[in-house]
Order: C-alpha cells, then sequence, then structure tokens
C-alpha cells in the first residue's frame, strides 16, 4: 500500500524548508524523520493504532505538524485540544472521543497531566517522542478516520466532526486548485489549530504545496505587522477579527510604518477571510487601506470549505462566491422544493468527496443532518447574480463570534451556575470586530448584583474566553411565548 498523499507529497517537497520558526528554517525531510519516531513513540511496541482516537495539545509550529503525522502514521486518530480550554473542556473531549492517549509538549503536559490521571488516560509527552527509536509503521488507507474536530450545535455540548484521510485530501486539494497554492508560497500562521480554518485551510493546504509557514503562538498584531513589513508572506488567512485589529494597528501607526506594511500587503498574492461573515465596511475600508480585496468564502467543520469567491475575478462584499472545485451546492427550502430561481432563499446543502463521514458516537444527530446524501449545513443563503450570499443561520442557538461557532445553550447551561443568575438567554448581537457579540440577558436573583467583568471573571476555569459574555443585561423577566418558553427573536427586540 503507498503512503497516505500528504507523506507523498512531503517526500517530494523534502529539500525545501516547511517552517521558519526563531530565524531558523526545518525541512519537509525533518518533518517526515520526526513524525515517524513520533508515530514510533505512540505505538510503543504494537503493529498498528486501529483508529486508537490520540488527542494533541501541542503549540502551533514544526513540532505540532509532527505530532499530527506521527498520529495518522501510527494509524491513530487525531483530537486536536484547544490549547486555552477550562479542564473541564478538555475533560468532555476526553471522554466523549473515548481518547486513550494524549500526546503534549511540555507546556500542554503540566496543564493535562491532571485531568489523564483522573481519567485513567495515558500521557505521552512529545519532547520524549522526538526522540524514540524508529519502528516498522503500518500501512494506513485513505478510507480510515483521521480526525475528530469539535464543533458547538444546536445541543448543549459540542459534538464530534469525523473526517477520514480521503475527506482531508479532497478539502485540501479542492483548495490548492482554487487558490492556487505552490511551493513558492509563504504564510504566517496565528489561527487555532483545533479548528479547520487553521487545520486545514493554513497548515494542510501550505504543506499539501510544498509552501513555507511561520507559526505564531497567538495573533499578535505588532509582531505580525514587522514580518509584513520584511515581505515575509505571500498569502495572508485571518478572521474578520484579525482584520479589524490591523486595521486599528494600521490606522494608529505612524504615516512611514503605516504605508510600508500597506505596500507589503498590496504586493501579497492572496488575502483571504472566512470563519465569520466579513462586513461590508472591513471589506472597502481594508481595499482603501491596501488595495487588496479580501476574499471571502464559506465552510464548515463538517464540509471543510465549499463555496469561495473567485481567485481572478469578481470578489463581491457580502457574497461568499460560488462552488469550490469538487463540491455540489445546492439551496432548499425547509421541508420545501429544492431552489431554483435567484433572489429565493432556501438551506444551504453540500455534497461531495470532503464532506464529514459523522458525529462521533451520535448515530440519530448523523442521519438528522443529512438529506438524499446532502449535508444540511443549517445556514440560510440566496443566489445573487451568481454569487451566493449568506443571510444566517436556521438555529437561532448559534453565535458566530471571533471566526468561532458557539452554543449558545453551552454558555447558558453554564451561567445558570452562577449564584446570582436565577434565568438568562444568550444572543449574538451584531458586532463590527467579533461577527457578533457574545450577549447574555439575565434575570437576577432577589437582592443579589450582577456586572459584566465579574461575570466574565467568574466565567474563568468554566467556559474559554471566547465563549464568555462581551454584552450584559439585566432584565426583571425574559420575553416568553404563549407556551410559556423564552423567545430568542423577542429577546433580541430588547436591543432594538
Amino acid at each position: 500500500m503507498s503512503d497516505l498523499p500528504f507523506l507523498t507529497r512531503a517526500r517530494e517537497h523534502a529539500g525545501r524548508a516547511a517552517f521558519s520558526e526563531g530565524g531558523s528554517s526545518r525541512k519537509y525531510e525533518e518533518l517526515v524523520a520526526a513524525s515517524g519516531r513520533v508515530a514510533s513513540a505512540l505505538l510503543a511496541g504494537s503493529a498498528d493504532l486501529s483508529e486508537a482516537r490520540t488527542a494533541l495539545l501541542v503549540a502551533p509550529g514544526f513540532d505540532h505538524a509532527a505530532a499530527q503525522w506521527g498520529v495518522w502514521r501510527a494509524g491513530g486518530v487525531k483530537v486536536p485540544l484547544c490549547l486555552s480550554a477550562t479542564e473541564s473542556e478538555w475533560e468532555y473531549a476526553l471522554t466523549d472521543a473515548g481518547v486513550s492517549t494524549v500526546l503534549a509538549d511540555a507546556p500542554g503536559a503540566a496543564k493535562v497531566e491532571p485531568v489523564c490521571r483522573r481519567l485513567g488516560v495515558r500521557l505521552v509527552r512529545l519532547e520524549e517522542a522526538l526522540t524514540a527509536a524508529e519502528a516498522a509503521l503500518p500501512a494506513v488507507a485513505e478510507t480510515r478516520d483521521a480526525m475528530i474536530l469539535y464543533t458547538s450545535g444546536t445541543t448543549s455540548r459540542p459534538k464530534g466532526v469525523v473526517t477520514t484521510h480521503a475527506n482531508l485530501a479532497a478539502q485540501m486539494s479542492s483548495l490548492v486548485e482554487a487558490w492556487e497554492w505552490s511551493r513558492e508560497d509563504r504564510i504566517p500562521m496565528f489561527l487555532p489549530l483545533h479548528h479547520v480554518h487553521g487545520v486545514v485551510n493554513v497548515t494542510g493546504c501550505a504543506l499539501w504545496s510544498g509552501a513555507l509557514i511561520e507559526p505564531f503562538a497567538r495573533f499578535d498584531a505588532a509582531a505580525v505587522l514587522t514580518r509584513v513589513r520584511a515581505g515575509a508572506y505571500t498569502v495572508f488567512m485571518a478572521v474578520p477579527t484579525v482584520y479589524v485589529k490591523l486595521i486599528e494597528a494600521l490606522e494608529s501607526a505612524g504615516a512611514e510604518e503605516r504605508e510600508s506594511a500597506c505596500a507589503a500587503f498590496r504586493r501579497m498574492r492572496l488575502m483571504v477571510s472566512g470563519s465569520a461573515a466579513l462586513p461590508a465596511t472591513v471589506f472597502e475600508k481594508w481595499a482603501a487601506l491596501t488595495g487588496q480585496r479580501l476574499l471571502e468564502r464559506y465552510g464548515m467543520t463538517e464540509i471543510g470549505m465549499a463555496l469561495s469567491n473567485p481567485l481572478r475575478g469578481e470578489r463581491r462584499p457580502g457574497a461568499v462566491g460560488t462552488p469550490l472545485p469538487g463540491v455540489s451546492v445546492r439551496l432548499k427550502q425547509e421541508n420545501g422544493p429544492v431552489v431554483t430561481a435567484e433572489g429565493e432563499p432556501g438551506e444551504i446543502q453540500v455534497r461531495g468527496p470532503g464532506v464529514f463521514r459523522c458525529y462521533w458516537g451520535r448515530e440519530e444527530a448523523t442521519r438528522e443532518t443529512f438529506e438524499d446524501g446532502w449535508f444540511r449545513t443549517g445556514d440560510m443563503a440566496v443566489m445573487e447574480s451568481g454569487y451566493y450570499r449568506i443571510m444566517g443561520r436556521l438555529s437561532v442557538d448559534i453565535i458566530k463570534s471571533g471566526g468561532y461557532k458557539l452554543s449558545a445553550l453551552e454558555i447558558e447551561a453554564a451561567l445558570l451556575e452562577h449564584p446570582a443568575v436565577a434565568e438568562c438567554a444568550v444572543i449574538g448581537l451584531p458586532d463590527d470586530t467579533w461577527g457578533e457579540a457574545v450577549t447574555a440577558v439575565c434575570v437576577t436573583r432577589p437582592g443579589a448584583v450582577l456586572e459584566l467583568k465579574a461575570l466574565r471573571d467568574w466565567c474563568k476555569g468554566r467556559l474559554s474566553v471566547y465563549k464568555a459574555p462581551q454584552r450584559l443585561l439585566i432584565v426583571p423577566e425574559l420575553p416568553r411565548n404563549a407556551m410559556g418558553k423564552v423567545t430568542k427573536p423577542a429577546v433580541r427586540k430588547l436591543f432594538d
């Protein structure tokens, strides 16, 4: 059996630099070798992990890629963990996915070790795995499961999205073709690696193409702009929030610094925005500053990317373009026919080789999300002059904030544990920086006082920081319908 596609392609680029970190570079051949040692350590004498779930808690960079490939080469399924998650969030993912091993770098191991000990999960330290003696590795078919990414849905807890190696190969090859990736490309990576944007669109596509990645521990506008001015990148991908932060940094910079950065952005061959709707005001302001018309696309954890504005052609603000290579898209009325006319809204449904295999351990949820072989995204759109435009979610319980898709129900469940909160409703309100701001509307218990800062501080250790409310409204009672149920549309009207 031949190697998995990512490995075959890496060997074709053996002598080229894959990562640039701290002024030094690491080659593709080093990445292949390091991943082989990691795979050997994970196997620990066994012949094949046989799709055993292996969680990763590793900072972005060469080591993360070596760890990911090591899991795959050993026959395991990668479960990336959010670096900033709480212990309870890690425990949920490890338990739900039935993880048998956590592979962590030194900082990650120090944080996750208590959870591993409590759950009886094996902890492998990446520093030791990278020096392991090489062993025979199994043949892994493309049809086998490769990854489980957790995504918030309309239930209170995240669901694990299972993709195969073939799914991932289809997602990456589609984007490489559409966006004309090449081995000459150079890209910064500051997006989280438990999210499809960072895993597939940036890291996956770059390594598929033999390109160079420069990782950052987190987004830092000053650090990124320094490298931009140095002409370090040809491709740039970010969420709308990052572009807002960059605009603020550019507008506050001195004239010479601003112009040098804008000129460097202008020379890039491709700049992409995704994971949340890009406000037209941000699109226009970025174009005015840099001359770059951001390429907006549409995708989600379950499908990778489905729609994209063209690399060569008109990029319309507020639109997400047309189907990517190998992807079929249709609009369908809820409980009605397929939409064929322009200007008529319908749910986006997707079919293609990149669509995920299932929700982990949730057969009923998997069945419900497919209709005649088409994946139901839950997003509404309309076709306008040949381009799709997203209208919003079918579910009011999904919030898209800062590039994350959040479950309002999960946040509500956490807030109801606060001693001052008697009732609450969580919604997303339009926000130029975040796309949607997580907004809590609370009824307090008699005599209790609740303020936003105190509530956000209380959320630490219970919710990841990006899930904590950004706005708070205290009301005497929540609006309800005739059946006594809180209605989110009525909650939204409180802010009109």
